[in-house]
C-alpha cells in the first residue's frame, strides 16, 4: 500500500481544495488579461507578466509540489519505527547515538497526531494559496491589493505551523514508555 489509510483520509481536504483551485483556474484562464501579476509587494503588484498556462498556475503548481513534500513527511513519519519500540540492546553505532541522532516519533499515536497536523499544515497553505489566486485570476489587471491580503495568506499558514509544532512539543513532552 503506497499511503496508509490515515494519510489517504487526511489527504481529503488538500485533495478537495486542489481540485478546487484546479478547476476554478480553468475556468477562469480564458477570462484573465494578457497580463498578470508575477508579484505583490507591501505596495500592490510590482511585477507582472504575459499570461501564460505556467504563470497563471503556478500557485496551483506550488500547492502540488507542497502537498507532494507533507504527504511524504506524513507517511514516513507513520513508517518510521517509534522510539518507545526500538531495542534497548546496544545498536553498532551506540543505542545513545540511534536514539538521539534519528528524529523518531516517541510512540505510535505521537506519530499519528505529527501525520495528520502536517497534513492540515498542507490544508492551510492551500487555504493561504486560494486567497493568493484570487488576486492573481482578477479580471482587470489592477495594482491596487487589499490591505489585509498579506494577514489573510499569513494566518493560515501560522495557524497550521503553530499545530505542527505544538505536535513536535507533545511528542518530546511524552514520557518515552
Amino acid at each position: 500500500m503506497v499511503l496508509s489509510s490515515p494519510v489517504r483520509l487526511w489527504l481529503l481536504p488538500n485533495a478537495a481544495l486542489l481540485t478546487a483551485l484546479s478547476v476554478w483556474g480553468i475556468v477562469r484562464y480564458p477570462h484573465l488579461p494578457n497580463r498578470i501579476p508575477q508579484h505583490i509587494g507591501t505596495d500592490g503588484v510590482d511585477a507582472w507578466t504575459n499570461r501564460s498556462i505556467g504563470s497563471a498556475f503556478m500557485l496551483v503548481f506550488v500547492h502540488i509540489g507542497v502537498t507532494v513534500l507533507l504527504t511524504a513527511c506524513a507517511e514516513l513519519t507513520l513508517r518510521v519505527t517509534p522510539s518507545a519500540e526500538l531495542p534497548d540492546s546496544v545498536a553498532p553505532f551506540g543505542n545513545g547515538l540511534v536514539r538521539s541522532s534519528l528524529n523518531r516519533p516517541r510512540t505510535r499515536a505521537s506519530a499519528l497526531w505529527t501525520a495528520r497536523a502536517l497534513l492540515t499544515l498542507n490544508a492551510c497553505v492551500g487555504m493561504s494559496l486560494l486567497i493568493g489566486c484570487a488576486v492573481l485570476w482578477r479580471s482587470a489587471p489592477q495594482r491596487e491589493v487589499s490591505g489585509w491580503l498579506f494577514t489573510a495568506m499569513l494566518a493560515p499558514i501560522l495557524a497550521g505551523t503553530a499545530l505542527t509544532v505544538a505536535s513536535a512539543v507533545r511528542d518530546r513532552r511524552a514520557p518515552a514508555h
